[in-house]
């Protein structure tokens, strides 16, 4: 498996966030979560800006996967998941 930063933008109360979470868990993949949902303020402003810039619809989760070149997955999606990460 290719060395990659995975990072989780998840609403905490999500199902597809948590099934997103789960699958990488399962999988020992390493990665950082950041539930935009708990953030307040400008702080959320400035996530959901960065959100925004991977995913123009702000639709969650939203996975982005830097390896050899960035790779975005909005959704849960399993098998472009399995791919992505070369599992």
């Amino acid at each position: 498996m290719t060395p990659c930063t995975v990072k989780l933008y998840a609403l905490s109360t999500c199902v597809h966030c948590r099934h997103a979470k789960q699958f990488l868990d399962e999988h020992s993949v390493p990665y950082e979560c950041v539930y935009v949902d708990q953030l307040q303020g400008e702080e959320r402003k400035e996530m959901l800006e960065v959100v925004k810039k991977y995913n123009p619809r702000a639709s969650f989760p939203t996975l982005v996967i830097v390896s050899d070149c960035e790779t975005v997955i909005v959704g849960f999606q399993p098998d472009d998941l399995t791919k992505a990460l070369q599992l």
